[in-house]
């Protein structure tokens, strides 16, 4: 069981910014982004404080301090997902992560080639594929969707052809926050001797991820959607295919050695993808938050989350004017429109209630013609949310648009 009130009490945000528009926080954008423990704020402030040097690059005793430090964060975010330390490439987030991995894998790509995707993949999980199959004359195909949005084993092996090479999904979509299978649809990639890549961003943060136990060959997933602090991510990769891809950035550091004659030798992974001046703070931060998950049991944060998504998923059903997208996903994603009231319109008038959503395409553009609709309303449930929130959130959509007249009600 989470002890909420204890948990509470370790999140800045919860005693800075108790109230909005003068009802109490209710904070459901955690797809978005989450709030950040003390404890991970700390361990972000020490790199600051006490040994604020480049890393990899000195020779005196705080730089050996932040290289100490720095190695051990990324032993420490490999453990969490069960990798070994030199498959886990820092970067600047899972856009990043995703972008190095597409540009990394050009090159086995040939003329006519496929890369299979989904129409519910994130943005970040879409455009860097569309750019390398320009780039290499591939093509881009994608997976049937189910009539509720759900990707299936079935639809994945309809959909693969001797000519796909690559297969890109999100473990948990932003927007529908169905699961996928990802251990059997990684077998079935490998059976057709395709490379199998998972967007992790919105699965890491809130279920227990185990990248042997799947066999993904890689994994992309962001600091600050869990805890972390922004501007860190994570590029898993196996370490043999790491080492033969090119690193999508050049500069100090990931380098060994280079001449006038253009001859470039890369430090091995995952140095080689890691150019320039890191995000440390970052990093360390990025471990207190596996540690503060950890702590708490990804099992238990999943079941917390379960629990309020089924009381929220009870509530909504009782309004006649709402309509719920993914009402049977698994995870603390719940998207939703209420009649007769546009996304962005209702999102601002939760936010006078206190509630804090996200609402639009949500990065997610291809899915709207899926969906049928120009924009949704998103909540997004975290290990720190309670059923006190849900009820608050519940009572809120039921006002927005009585009668057609929730204007009246927000600027009155």
């Amino acid at each position: 069981m989470i002890d909420i009130k204890k948990i509470r009490k370790d999140f800045p945000m919860y005693q800075n910014v108790p109230t909005m528009s003068n009802h109490s926080l209710v904070y459901f954008d955690n797809a978005a982004t989450t709030f950040k423990p003390q404890q991970v704020i700390d361990a972000a402030d020490e790199y600051y404080k006490f040994f604020c040097a480049n890393s990899h690059r000195g020779d005196y005793e705080i730089a050996h301090t932040v290289d100490v430090k720095y190695e051990a964060a990324r032993a420490r975010v490999a453990k969490f997902i069960n990798a070994e330390t030199n498959e886990i490439a820092f970067t600047a987030g899972a856009s990043m992560s995703l972008n190095s991995i597409a540009y990394g894998l050009a090159p086995i790509l040939k003329e006519n080639d496929e890369i299979l995707l989904s129409e519910a993949e994130h943005a970040s999980n879409v455009l860097p594929w569309f750019s390398v199959a320009e780039q290499r004359h591939a093509k881009i195909t994608y997976i049937n969707l189910t009539s509720e949005g759900r990707l299936t084993l079935e639809n994945l092996k309809k959909a693969i052809t001797p000519r796909t090479k690559i297969i890109s999904l999100a473990q948990v979509t932003n927007v529908l926050g169905y699961v996928v299978d990802v251990k059997s649809f990684a077998k079935v990639a490998h059976e057709h001797g395709c490379l199998f890549v998972v967007d992790g961003a919105q699965s890491v943060p809130h279920m227990k991820v185990d990248v042997k136990d799947l066999d993904c060959d890689f994994l992309a997933f962001s600091g600050h959607k869990m805890l972390g602090p922004t501007g860190i991510g994570v590029m898993y990769g196996k370490y043999e295919l790491l080492k033969k891809m090119k690193p999508l950035m050049s500069g100090g550091g990931m380098s060994s050695r280079f001449d006038t004659c253009g001859d470039v030798a890369y430090r091995i992974p995952p140095i080689k993808f890691e150019a320039g001046t890191q995000n440390l703070s970052g990093a360390l931060g990025l471990a207190a938050a596996c540690d503060y998950l950890d702590n708490i049991g990804m099992d238990n944060i999943r079941n917390h989350e379960n629990e309020l998504r089924k009381l929220m998923i009870t509530g909504l059903k009782k309004l006649p004017n709402v309509k719920i997208y993914n009402e049977k996903a698994e995870s603390g994603i719940v998207t939703f429109n209420i009649d007769k009231v546009f996304a962005q319109d209702a999102a601002s008038y939760l936010s006078y209630k206190g509630i804090a959503v996200r609402s639009g395409n949500h990065c997610a553009q291809i899915l709207l013609s899926f969906l049928g609709a120009d924009a949704t309303v998103r909540a997004s449930l975290y290990l720190y949310n309670t059923k006190e929130d849900v009820q608050q959130f519940v009572e809120a959509c039921a006002s927005c648009g009585e009668g057609g007249n929730f204007l009246d009600a927000f600027f009155n």
